[in-house]
């Protein structure tokens, strides 16, 4: 399952101001935007029928990302460990495809060195509506480790990007309020905003 961030994020803010408004104040939130070209990215074909394989690439100041498709479905995964985190194993329930840029949030610490703690990324996605599909994009808010040990990298919300028109602020707002106090496994990811005919949700939701 999954929680909603909508009308509620101001009361949560005004209630929990400290706990999540104290850490922005003190560092800068920053965005940084990549491309994201798969077919630059090194290939390994997969050994299954549905396994079509994984691409690895470089993102934001080098960091690994690591991505899969199969069953007509795409993951994305992120840091040294990349390959053995929770986000190389979550996707979308509808037929989905990866987007061509990723949105890396970071904070500037007081030396200026910025410090990455999400990347949002737009998937395409193919919604079944009885002998239809509907076509949709979705934002997708991935929170990023430390690279020290795996298990930290994971999804940590979603936005239906064609239902709201502020889709890349809603994303942003749960990268920069979620993500760093995020526990992977155990905490469950947030849905912001609208939705409409061609959203999906996580894989299982």
């Amino acid at each position: 399952m999954t929680r909603t961030l909508g009308i509620t994020f101001a009361a949560i803010v005004a209630v929990g101001g400290a706990f999540w408004i104290a850490p922005a104040m003190a560092q800068t939130v920053v965005s940084s935007v990549t491309k994201f070209d798969i077919d630059k990215c090194r290939y390994t074909p997969g050994k299954a029928e549905e396994d079509y394989g994984a691409w690895r690439c470089s993102g934001f100041q080098g960091i690994p990302i690591y991505a899969t498709s199969g069953d007509m479905r795409f993951y994305v995964s992120f840091g040294r460990n990349a390959k053995n985190e929770p986000a190389a194993r979550e996707t979308l329930a509808s037929f989905n495809g990866e987007g061509t840029a990723i949105e890396w949030r970071s904070v500037r610490g007081a030396d200026g060195k910025l410090t990455p703690f999400a990347a949002i990324m737009r998937f395409r996605t193919s919604v079944a509506d009885g002998d239809k599909t509907v076509p949709g994009q979705v934002l997708v808010v991935t929170r990023l480790g430390d690279g020290r040990a795996p298990g930290a990298v994971c999804r940590v919300g979603y936005v239906d990007a064609r239902a709201n028109p502020d889709a890349n602020v809603l994303a942003q707002k749960i990268a920069d309020e979620y993500a760093r106090n995020f526990k992977c496994g155990s905490d469950k990811p947030v849905m912001s905003g609208k939705r409409g005919p061609g959203f999906s949700g996580p894989m299982g939701d």
